[in-house]
C-alpha cells in the first residue's frame, strides 16, 4: 500500500465534507485516485504485472460509479472534486 498513514489523513482532511467525515463520496473519490495514480506509475516500470492491472481495473470502475453517484446527487460537488483531482471528464 503506496499511501502512509500521515498522507490519508492530509488527503482525508483536504477533501472532507464535516469535521468528522472519513467516508463520504469526495473523500473515497480523493483516496481512490491517488492509489490509482500510483498503480499508473507502477505499470509503466513493470508492465507485465497483470493481477495488479486487474486491481486497478477495479478501482477504476469504482471510482466511476462513486463519481457518477456524486453526479446525480450533488453536481456542484462533482465539478468542484473533478477540478482539484484534475479528472478528465
Amino acid at each position: 500500500m503506496p499511501l502512509t498513514q500521515d498522507f490519508r489523513t492530509a488527503l482525508i482532511e483536504r477533501f472532507k465534507i464535516h469535521p468528522k467525515d472519513t467516508g463520504s463520496a469526495e473523500v473515497q473519490v480523493a483516496l481512490l485516485s491517488e492509489r490509482i495514480n500510483y498503480l499508473t506509475e507502477h505499470f509503466r516500470t513493470h508492465r507485465k504485472d497483470h493481477s495488479s492491472r486487474h486491481g486497478l481495473l477495479t478501482m477504476v470502475g469504482r471510482r466511476r460509479r462513486l463519481l457518477e453517484y456524486l453526479k446525480r446527487r450533488n453536481p456542484d460537488s462533482y465539478q468542484q472534486i473533478i477540478e482539484k483531482l484534475g479528472i478528465r471528464k
